[in-house]
């Protein structure tokens, strides 16, 4: 099966094409950026695409990340990603940030935690953890530093993630020690590809994931005064 995998979740506009199985992709693309999601997605899925043989006919699955991350991005890139499997006539599959953040990461001989954090803000973080061959220790959930570091203490831990250092620094407050493999702002685009190609559609819906509440808050209606004859 042939992938597009896409990822707007977080700072970078992210897009490769891979088929299953093969070490390198068949095309790909990835640019950091802060805001402007939208504008840069489309015209980086039409440079992409243009280098695949068989363009969009050839693709069997569309992978998307879902979160969590900006409220803004992962709306955009869920949306691109429905209506380009539409448009096919094919499935999709959401991806969380966090474990393609931990799948590059994930040793089947190894004994210790990966950890993967993702800055949440006000001292909080966007956090899963995972033993050997991948085993879920804690669930995606937002929680204060302390509490992440709390749930890691008396284990061997390798983090990764944009909050990876957050944690480190947390831990290393009270005595723990956590290694960094990968504190990038984003996840590897390949990974997302190689989950979304793991994936059973049914129990990966392209559906964001938000674990709190939006930053902006709507304005709050104050009545008009009332007019009278």
């Amino acid at each position: 099966m042939r992938i597009l995998a896409i990822d707007t979740a977080l700072p970078a506009v992210s897009v490769c094409v891979l088929d299953d199985g093969a070490r390198e992709p068949v095309a790909i693309e990835s640019i950091p950026v802060e805001k402007g999601h939208a504008e840069a997605l489309l015209p980086m899925i039409e440079r992409v695409m243009a280098k695949v043989g068989g363009g969009f006919s050839s693709i069997g699955r569309v992978a998307v990340t879902v979160g969590p991350g900006s409220f803004t991005g992962i709306r955009i890139g869920v949306a691109a990603a429905r209506g380009i499997a539409l448009a096919c006539g094919v499935e999709t599959v959401g991806v969380s940030t966090l474990a393609a953040f931990a799948a590059p990461l994930l040793d089947r001989e190894s004994d210790g935690i990966v950890a993967t954090a993702i800055d949440a803000r006000h001292g909080n973080v966007f956090f899963s953890a995972y033993g050997p061959a991948g085993r879920v220790l804690a669930s995606p959930r937002i929680l204060p530093l302390r509490e992440a570091c709390r749930l890691l203490s008396g284990s061997r831990v390798r983090a990764a993630g944009s909050g990876a250092y957050l944690l480190r620094e947390e831990a290393a407050a009270f005595g723990g020690d956590i290694a960094i493999l990968n504190g990038s702002p984003a996840p590897d685009i390949m990974a997302v590809a190689r989950l979304g190609l793991a994936a059973a559609p049914e129990n990966a819906p392209a559906r964001p994931i938000y674990l709190k509440a939006a930053d902006a808050q709507p304005t709050v209606q104050r009545s008009l005064p009332r007019v009278t004859s």
